[in-house]
């Protein structure tokens, strides 16, 4: 959406907005959840350029990087490797949640990045400090995407799902296998999150 506004890609993840919008966003849904079955996919790829084509259109967004594992936001987003962000602040008993969020990377779109793999992603995901960091992004932003580690190596996705509420699962053409995507879909449904779609990358 930034380095090639005018390719191909940039048009796709135009579509995706629209239908975010229009079937999500309109509905009064202020968050959603990037999951995808496998690595490798382009969940992450596929959050942040949603994000930015959302903060494009005048939609103040957030988007979080609570892959705990294998975290790749500061792989896109420049600056972002030595920033304190999700895991600090899921560690500190502080209330300061702006203190790990950078404002304004682009009009209307903030960060907050992973701030490092931990050892202990699944305890801190399923503590109430995640809880109320997605309770006060949906509160303070118009828009909440969080990307999610792979659902094959861990947990983690269906816990993040389950909070939000929504999530979208990201496939790769000739790499994510059919079955992955319903058993993950179910998986998440059986969570009560809501599957609002699903996304297939090209490459």
């Amino acid at each position: 959406m930034i380095s090639d506004p005018h390719g191909a890609s940039a048009e796709a993840v135009r579509t995706l907005r629209t239908h975010v919008a229009a079937q999500h966003i309109e509905a009064g849904r202020r968050g959603l959840a990037v999951c995808a079955a496998s690595a490798g996919v382009g969940a992450t790829f596929t959050a942040l350029n949603l994000a930015v084509a959302l903060a494009q259109i005048g939609t103040k967004v957030i988007v979080i990087d609570a892959d705990l594992r294998r975290p790749q936001f500061q792989d896109f987003v420049r600056g972002g490797e030595n920033l304190l962000g999700l895991k600090q602040y899921l560690e500190g008993s502080g209330s300061d949640f702006s203190s790990y969020v950078q404002e304004d990377v682009i009009e209307n779109l903030s960060v907050m990045f992973s701030g490092g793999a931990a050892n202990e992603a699944q305890e801190l995901l399923a503590s109430e400090r995640f809880n109320a960091l997605v309770e006060r992004s949906l509160r303070d932003y118009d828009f909440t995407i969080i990307d999610t580690p792979p659902a094959n190596t861990c947990a983690d996705a269906r816990r993040i799902s389950t909070v939000v509420g929504y999530s979208i699962i990201v496939a790769k053409r000739h790499q994510t296998f059919v079955n992955d995507i319903k058993a993950l879909a179910k998986q998440l449904r059986e969570d009560h999150a809501q599957v609002i779609g699903a996304v297939m990358n090209e490459a």
